[in-house]
This record gives structure tokens, sequence and C-alpha cells, in this order.
């Protein structure tokens, strides 16, 4: 048994407890130790409750010892993203509008993954209000990214995937509309999972037929991953759009021969999406693996012509719906660029929605058509590598200026539009250590063959199995 629980992964711990080789109290324990020691220096947890997370792992040990059948989750410490709602502890949202803010409910998320066994650690950082994907707010500051605490962690899971990497968590949920658990995932060198939408339910809200932003697992393995949408996963009256498939369709092996898989490569998403040369140069070396395990890699994309505009005229509108009660009342207190998207929102007109909705069902029935002929799409998740922390966001991707902070998300938000399921798998280092990760995507609903594909691909290579070298206290 190693001393260090914290880089265990998590199904590994998972079957240690329930064979009663560990305790509960021993890995919640283990975790609240590890950070004590590097938390200060990457603020990825931003509420913790200590006592409560070992009086929760006590009443678990002593379940099992009763004899009691243990639930998937049982015994495993998580710190929830600061935008789920937690009964008796605070919620922010990053925001100073909701800074003492203490929810009297679980959202769904939270209530499953508690009732599937998960203790309760605390909450991870966030941008204000999830809006970006580089993770500061001024609740709490800045999140670092573990493999150079210069750099951004990405967001807006950003505190989520943090702290994954340094060992502070070994399961994450997560959130994605444009890129927000696939971001983080390929700037810290973790796997993040955006299923399709309604594979994991999502309660409450402000649109319940939204199928943008999606709820979704993070682990530092993709079958640590795919434990964590076992628990995720399923239908709830409560969302119209939610699946019939259990979530415990996706507690099974994942090893899967990947001989003859049809893989499309679409380096700039067909012009799209420009990927940085630091970028490419990781990525590019990964397809000879997947040659290797037998698939026919080609390259080409679908036609993504409209999905740009479409992803931003369907954001703004939910920003406006979900925030704009805000900016009539307090829109002060809001960052400049959360303002800027809201009133987008405001200035759309009957055309715009109109154009974007017809717009949305064109691209994901291409789509469909396109994965008559191929298996797998792979492309970029991020089209830079993690930047200057203390940057808003970056000033330029591949030679082109950026004019607002959604600019160089775009190989991840043009995904976000199709209404697939998109894997985020690490994939290697630059030259000076820093993270880049690979996007598997597939047909819609294919979720269980995204995750079989990515597993492969992680076994053959291993990217993932580096951890930073982080100061502790």
């Amino acid at each position: 048994m190693p001393d260090a629980l914290h880089q265990l992964d998590a199904t590994e711990l998972a079957t240690l407890l329930r064979r009663r080789d560990l305790s509960a109290r021993e890995v919640v324990q283990a975790h609240l130790d590890r950070i004590d020691q590097v938390n200060p220096a990457v603020n990825a947890l931003v509420t913790l409750d200590p006592e409560g997370a070992l009086a929760a792992a006590a009443r678990a040990d002593e379940r099992l010892v009763r004899g009691t059948a243990v639930p998937p989750l049982h015994g495993l410490p998580i710190a929830f993203k600061d935008t789920r709602l937690t009964r008796g502890m605070r919620t922010t949202h990053g925001s100073p509008l909701f800074a003492d803010h203490i929810p009297d409910d679980d959202d769904l998320v939270v209530d499953r993954l508690q009732r599937a066994g998960a203790i309760r650690l605390g909450k991870t950082n966030v941008p204000e209000f999830a809006a970006g994907s580089h993770t500061f707010n001024p609740v709490f500051g800045t999140t670092r990214n573990p493999y150079d605490l210069t750099r951004s962690a990405g967001g807006s899971s950003g505190g989520a995937a943090a702290a994954l990497a340094a060992g502070l968590q070994p399961l994450a949920d997560g959130s994605d509309m444009g890129g927000s658990l696939r971001n983080p995932a390929s700037f810290c060198n973790v796997v993040g999972l955006r299923p399709t939408p309604g594979r994991v339910p999502s309660h409450p809200g402000s649109n319940l037929w939204d199928t943008l932003s999606v709820p979704g697992p993070m682990g530092r393995t993709v079958a640590d991953t795919a434990l964590l949408l076992s628990a995720m996963a399923g239908p709830d009256p409560r969302c119209p759009i939610s699946l019939e498939t259990p979530g415990a369709a996706f507690r099974v092996p994942l090893d899967r021969n990947l001989r003859g898989l049809r893989i499309a490569w679409a380096p700039d998403l067909g012009g799209f999406a420009p990927a940085d040369p630091d970028v490419l140069a990781v990525l590019e070396p990964q397809l000879r693996v997947l040659e290797e395990l037998g698939c026919r890699v080609e390259n080409t994309c679908p036609d993504l012509t409209g999905a740009d505009e479409t992803f931003r005229t369907l954001r703004a509108h939910s920003f406006d719906l979900a925030l704009g009660y805000l900016l009539d009342s307090d829109r002060q207190a809001l960052k400049p660029s959360l303002v800027w998207n809201i009133e987008q929102g405001r200035r759309l007109t009957a055309a715009d929605l109109r154009t974007a909705t017809a717009t949305h069902s064109r691209l994901y029935l291409g789509m469909l058509d396109f994965f008559s002929g191929y298996d797998l799409l792979l492309a970029p998740v991020s089209q830079v590598v993690p930047f200057d922390a203390e940057l808003e966001y970056p000033r330029e991707v591949a030679g082109r200026p950026t004019h607002s902070y959604l600019d160089w998300m775009r190989s991840a938000y043009l995904i976000s539009v199709l209404g697939v399921p998109a894997l985020s798998v690490p994939a290697g280092f630059t030259p000076g250590g820093l993270p880049v990760g690979l996007q598997f995507i597939g047909a819609p609903r294919a979720d269980l063959a995204v995750l079989q594909a990515g597993h492969a691909y992680e076994s053959a290579t291993r990217h993932g199995r580096r951890r930073p070298d982080l100061p502790t206290a």
C-alpha cells in the first residue's frame, strides 16, 4: 500500500475500500492532508468542511462493518463545483453577490453523487457565474495550473481539474457549455467527458430544454471518469431531455479492440478553429498510436458552416435567460465580459433565434450523416496551450488576434453545438512541460464507445500518469 493515497486512481480506491483494506476515514484524511499541503499554491478548493467529511466517512465505515451493501462511490471524497447548489454549504458562483449564499437544497448531481456514496469535501473554484474558460473571480481569486503555477488551469471547471491533477480529490464533477470541462482537462492533464445532452440530467435550471450546457464527469483516468458517469447518469422526470439508459450501463470494463475503427482527424475543424503550432506538434504524432492500434485515420471534417454563429447566439440567449435579472439589479457587480454576453442576448431578434434554431437542426443532421462513414472524430481540445494566468484570455491564437474571451475556445464550442459526446484525454506535453489534450468525439449517444476508444489510447500512451511536481506547505 503506497503512503500517498491521494495518488491512487478512484477505481483502485473504490476496490480497496470495498474490500476493507482501507477505511473511508483514512482516504478522506489523506486527501485533507494533501489539501493542506498544496491547495494554498493551487487555489483549487475554495470551501472546505473537514469535520463534516470525516463524520460522513465514519458513517460510511460503519455501514460497511454492519454488512450493508455499499454504493459504487462508497468512501470516495469529492468537492463539488461552486456553481452546484449544496445544502448547508455556501455556493458562491464566484460572485460577490452570492459570497454568503447557503442553499437549502442540493442540486440533482450533488444529490446523486452523495447517494452513490461520495463524501463531500467542499467546493471547487469557478469563474464568475462559470463564464469563460479561465478560473478567476473576485471572491476567491485565481486557480493555478498544477504543472506550472504561472499558467491558467482552464475553466469553468478549472478548480475541479486542478484539484484532480494536484491529488486533492480522486473524482470531480464538471459542466460544459463551450468547453468548460474539456479545456481544463486538457490544461491539467486529466480526463473530462462532455456527455450526450440528457445523459446526465440537470436540475434546477432556467431552461429545461437546453442542450448546450451539460453536466459531466472528470477523473485522472478514463475508467475513473466512466465510474463517476455511472453515478451521474440516468433519467429524471424533472429534466425533459434526460435519456432512459441507467447509469449502471457505464460501470463496465472499457477494454475494446479498436482494429478497423474509422477515424477522422480534423486539426482545425475544417478551417473554423486553427490551433497554435505548439498544440499540433504534440497531437500530430498521436495519430500513429491510433494507427498502431489498428485504426484507419483520414484527414477530414464534417461541415461546420454556421456552427460558430449558432453557438454564440444560443449562448447569449441562455446567459440573458439565466442572469439577465442581475444585469438589471446589480450591473456594477458583474465582470465586464459577463455584462457583454448578457447584453448580446438582449440584442437578439426573433430572426436571430429563428436562424440559430434552423442551423442547429441542420448541423445535427449533418453530424449524423458524417458518422455513418466514421466511428470517431478527433480534434484538438484547445487551440492553445495553458496561457498566462494573469490574462483574462489569450490575445492571439494561431497568429490571429482575439477580440473576446470566447475566440480561443472554438475547437471545443463548435462541437458543443452538435449534440454529441466529446472526451478530453491527456495526449502529451510541450517541450516546456505544458499538457495538451486530444478530443475524442463520437456520434450522438455513443458515450460508451467514446470512453472505450479513449481508454485504449490512454492505455497505449499513459500520458496521464505524469503528475505535477508541486511545492508543499
